[in-house]
């Protein structure tokens, strides 16, 4: 069964400020929440673009978004190439921006997607099921260093190294199959002193693999790019965002295009002539309430950042 909580719904789509004859673009469809939101703001004229990676949920958000149908567009596609999917459909310019980052709780709960250390499957983690890469094929063919630097980077795992030894030894003797196996190795890796406190051991190391099968901070930084050259004047983009690494790409992107000048500080006025693209609306990241969280326990980390072009 297909169910997906939507986080920060009505906070992020308030943000983007709807406009009933405005065009929006749901970068990461999901199960369709945040387009449900926006979809039922809009009059006739208006219109909504959805797309998504994953043919799952591509399948499930028409369903929702069925009611809806006649202002709404479904697109199977990654949002690295959100430019491209929006100008294919004939649109130079947009009103409203949204992503909703991270693995869904659908991909988390079907065992057989392969994204969980909580239960025992076979290695996969793709959340677009068309491509070949997996996590079977990067746990069983990456070198240590390469799997030590994919934990230390995209797991903060500080045990990385540790990690990586243990699953190139493992896989002398056979391919790494299942998560279930995985997760063992981690959880051996990690001292039981470090296994007492805090998250699942293979957490972070598991999140790592999931972000480097799927190039997820790369394609963030490059829908981006692509994305805030779509916007109007007063147009929005609001990024939900559920780990450190996806925040720091958005805060910082942000920042740059808020206030590119680069001229040194001890000159008395710009010279460089770069001006700003965007207006910073959340001077702090929009998090869930107390209650939010208590229905849905995995929205705790999730932020909410805002930015207006200029």
């Amino acid at each position: 069964m297909f169910q997906h909580q939507t986080v920060l719904g009505p906070q992020a789509v308030e943000a983007l400020q709807i406009k009933p004859d405005g065009i929006y673009v749901d970068c990461t469809l999901g199960g369709g929440g945040h387009s449900a939101l926006i979809a039922a703001q809009l009059g006739p004229k208006g219109w909504l673009i959805g797309s998504d990676q994953d043919l799952e949920a591509i399948h499930h958000a028409r369903k929702r978004l069925a009611p809806f149908s006649a202002r709404v567009s479904v697109i199977h596609g990654n949002f690295r190439e959100i430019g491209t999917i929006v100008k294919d459909l004939g649109i130079e310019q947009v009103d409203g921006l949204l992503y909703d980052l991270g693995v869904s709780s659908p991909q988390l709960d079907q065992a057989e997607r392969g994204f969980s250390y909580q239960h025992d499957a076979p290695l996969d983690m793709r959340m677009d099921q068309t491509q070949p890469f997996s996590a079977f094929d990067l746990v069983n063919s990456y070198s240590e260093e390469e799997l030590a630097d994919i934990f230390f980077r995209f797991g903060e795992e500080r045990f990385s190294k540790r990690i990586a030894r243990n699953i190139v030894q493992q896989r002398a003797s056979a391919p790494i199959r299942t998560t279930g196996e995985l997760a063992e190795i981690i959880k051996a890796s990690i001292p039981a002193k470090a296994r007492k406190h805090g998250p699942h051991p293979a957490k972070r190391t598991f999140q790592a693999i999931r972000i480097a099968v799927n190039d997820e901070l790369q394609a963030l930084s490059q829908s981006l790019e692509q994305g805030i050259p779509l916007l109007k004047k007063g147009g929005r983009v609001a990024v939900i965002t559920f780990h450190s690494l996806e925040d720091r790409i958005c805060k910082q992107f942000f920042k740059q295009q808020s206030d590119p000048c680069t001229c040194p500080p001890d000159l008395p006025h710009c010279v460089c002539g770069k001006t700003p693209v965007l207006k910073v609306v959340t001077k702090k990241p929009v998090v869930p309430d107390r209650h939010e969280v208590e229905q849905n326990p995995r929205a705790r980390s999730a932020k909410l950042r805002v930015a207006e072009k200029v």
